[in-house]
């Protein structure tokens, strides 16, 4: 074995900024800049923006820079990443990481209404926690609507981006996913600074202290420019630390959508992980369940399993140790209206039911 092929398998993962923001916020004018200026960085673009003309990856693959080539964006249009995560948002970390040459560093902008945390939580799973890593989020904030007392600019064109993606499994106001996404920051970058006074700066600078965690840094921008440096290259390694990261959602496994069921099911402490898995891959196969999340004890273990399902398709992993409560297992399980939980509860049960 050579020296380069001993090296830590974390040395060659690729580090991911996660850029959040509200829709019109700035993000894509951001990241075209960003790929416009990459100075020699060979970069990759996972963007998730729709329902919008002029807020796409059009936008990005117009811009013609060597640095990152057409086919080095990649569009995920089936709705939110952190409400697909499995099923969009890993094929195409998969897609990216196959290019050749190899890329240097991966941008991912989120949909408006996307949660960071979720997303940022998905850089444990094992498919690939080795190959990738969260150099920082990026939370790109509308400096002149919060000047003015607003979080975003246009609430109408957020609430007709919302109804348009029938994935979106979690309806928060605006408020609170402006909150969860300012609280999972690394860097804060507030827009549209020529747009706003002395008054108006301040104004956004307290209600941005007000949320933000201690010690995040406030960037003011106009019209997407500063340094590249100034974003790539934080190494922070969000996804070591999310869990400290605290969210409206953080005592939710899952949100409720106006058109499906949910339900927490009680777990005993399991001994075979692929076995329970099996049972849940079941639960989709004959219950119509559509997503299974949530935690569970094992025996002989003292992690807790994360067990993550979208359909058939379920991962799990071990991701951190229980705490000093108890080892109880739960499981949200979400479906369509009428979802028969006595079904669902007796399939994790490894029970047999009838067709």
């Amino acid at each position: 074995m050579s020296v380069a092929d001993s090296r830590p398998a974390a040395l060659d993962r690729v580090p991911c900024t996660i850029v959040t923001g509200f829709l019109g916020s700035g993000k894509t004018t951001l990241i075209r800049h960003v790929l416009e200026n990459a100075r020699g960085k060979r970069l990759a673009v996972i963007v998730n923006e729709f329902g919008d003309v002029g807020i796409d990856g059009e936008i990005l693959k117009g811009c013609g820079v060597d640095s990152c080539p057409e086919e080095n964006i990649v569009e995920l249009a089936n709705g939110c990443i952190c409400c697909t995560v499995a099923d969009d948002f890993v094929p195409a970390l998969d897609a990216i990481l196959a290019l050749e040459p190899k890329v240097d560093h991966i941008l991912i902008e989120t949909s408006g209404l996307a949660l960071p945390k979720p997303l940022v939580q998905a850089f444990h799973w094992p498919a690939i926690k080795s190959r990738v890593t969260v150099d920082g989020v990026v939370a790109v904030v509308d400096g002149e609507a919060l000047a003015s007392g607003r979080v975003a600019h246009d609430h109408d064109a957020l609430a007709a981006q919302r109804a348009a993606d029938d994935s979106l499994d979690h309806d928060d106001p605006i408020e609170e996913v402006f909150d969860d996404q300012i609280a999972c920051a690394d860097l804060v970058l507030l827009t549209k600074a020529d747009l706003i006074n002395e008054a108006g700066q301040a104004k956004a600078r307290a209600a941005l202290d007000a949320e933000l965690p201690k010690g995040v840094r406030v960037v003011s921008v106009t019209d997407g420019r500063i340094d590249p440096a100034i974003l790539m290259g934080l190494g922070v390694g969000t996804e070591n630390d999310i869990e400290n990261r605290k969210t409206h959602h953080d005592d939710e496994l899952d949100h409720d959508h106006d058109d499906f069921d949910s339900f927490v099911v009680e777990v005993p402490e399991i001994t075979d992980p692929a076995e329970f898995a099996a049972r849940v891959a079941r639960a989709a196969d004959e219950a119509d369940v559509l997503r299974v999340k949530g935690f569970l004890p094992v025996a002989g273990k003292s992690m807790r399993l994360l067990v993550q399902a979208v359909g058939p398709r379920v991962a799990h992993h071990f991701d951190r140790p229980w705490g000093t409560g108890a080892r109880t297992g739960r499981l949200v399980a979400i479906g369509l209206k009428g979802l028969d939980r006595a079904k669902v509860e007796a399939i994790l049960a490894g029970e047999s039911v009838a067709a």
